[in-house]
């Protein structure tokens, strides 16, 4: 009982259980003396019963459930609004504190992914993105970024025991709302529930963190975790990645392929190679002079390259790349030996694509 009283004067609310990883979660049970298996049964009881109600964690004495109850609390983001996109892309809003958050689900025919948010708004304020003309707010807590993935997992769950499917979460990719780079603190324990056995147990290779560029925080978690990385480099030169991109000025695209190097090195994720982002902008990054640009500049970056065609925001004079100019750049890039995709439209008649998160709708028609 001690302990407890401790505990709840030391945190002055009740701890999110959400918020921990095995690690922490075992802590947490030994401080209220304990064993720590019974951290091993209460993940399992979260993340892979779909269970968030301690009443009916039935391997726990009723004494732990009420000591439980009286110092925790396994608490989710509040889903507020669900979207369905013609293609099949579903979007939900959560509401985080007094803002919103969005999340993406895009099925494809044999998988699906999640894109999950990681901050409220963005401090990187890229031209071309919808988010980041919204600024930034805070950087949402462990348990809201877990508390994503946990709602769209449990709700493909339910789906299915009526006889309703939605295809299971196949990939996670952190591209939402944020720079998950700058949330460090809370991201790798994020990506720890999500890999580890006793959390979501995704593989690594299946779960992909994009980032544009904060080269410190790269190089921080080079070694440290072992993801897949993706890079929204969006320019051939620092000219005009400045000019879209004002991260650029502080990270140039030297440093930035640096740290890249340096990641990859260190990790086994993804066979080895990156992905890089680049979005095409019309008259901005699309000739075939950047084609040619983009060439040489990661000639020596073991990557697979991913085009995409700018989705359009409210208020920008920004336009998308024409189908033509879209297929010679990648063609060129083709017969440069790269590996080159173009990304699929997904979900932008509910302004669930790439660069349309805002959270409100201060930029629909």
């Amino acid at each position: 009982m001690l302990k407890t009283k401790f505990l709840l004067e030391n945190n002055k609310k009740k701890i999110n259980l959400l918020d921990l990883n095995l690690k922490k979660m075992i802590n947490f049970f030994l401080q209220l003396g304990e064993k720590k298996f019974r951290a091993i049964q209460v993940m399992q009881w979260i993340y892979k019963k779909y269970c968030i109600n301690f009443n009916e964690m039935n391997n726990l004495s009723y004494i732990l459930k009420d000591k439980l109850k009286n110092i925790s609390t396994i608490q989710l983001p509040k889903c507020i609004e669900e979207q369905k996109s013609n293609d099949g892309t579903i979007k939900w809003k959560f509401l985080c504190n007094t803002k919103f958050i969005e999340t993406i689900y895009i099925p494809e025919k044999n998988r699906a992914t999640l894109c999950i948010s990681s901050q409220e708004g963005c401090s990187l304020k890229c031209d071309f993105c919808a988010t980041g003309k919204l600024g930034y707010t805070r950087n949402l807590l462990i348990s809201e970024i877990i508390g994503q993935i946990w709602f769209v997992i449990n709700k493909i769950h339910q789906l299915k025991l009526k006889n309703y499917i939605l295809h299971p979460i196949t990939n996670i990719v952190m591209m939402g709302m944020g720079e998950p780079l700058l949330n460090l603190r809370n991201i790798i324990p994020v990506i720890d529930i999500i890999t580890h056995k006793y959390g979501f147990n995704f593989s690594k290779n299946k779960v992909t963190l994009s980032t544009a560029g904060v080269v410190p925080a790269i190089n921080k978690i080079a070694g440290k975790i072992d993801i897949s990385l993706a890079i929204s480099l969006h320019a051939s030169n620092d000219n005009i990645r400045n000019m879209i991109m004002p991260i650029n000025k502080i990270y140039n695209i030297k440093m930035l392929l640096l740290s890249i190097k340096n990641y990859l090195s260190k990790s086994t994720a993804n066979r080895g190679i990156v992905t890089i982002e680049y979005i095409m902008l019309l008259n901005i990054n699309d000739s075939m002079f950047h084609a040619k640009e983009l060439s040489v500049l990661l000639k020596n970056i073991p990557c697979k390259i991913n085009l995409i065609p700018w989705n359009p925001i409210k208020n920008s004079f920004y336009k998308c790349s024409s189908h033509e100019r879209i297929t010679a750049f990648l063609n060129y890039l083709k017969s440069k030996g790269f590996i080159i995709t173009i990304r699929k439209n997904r979900g932008s008649d509910i302004n669930a694509a790439c660069g349309q998160l805002i959270g409100k709708n201060i930029f629909k028609n």
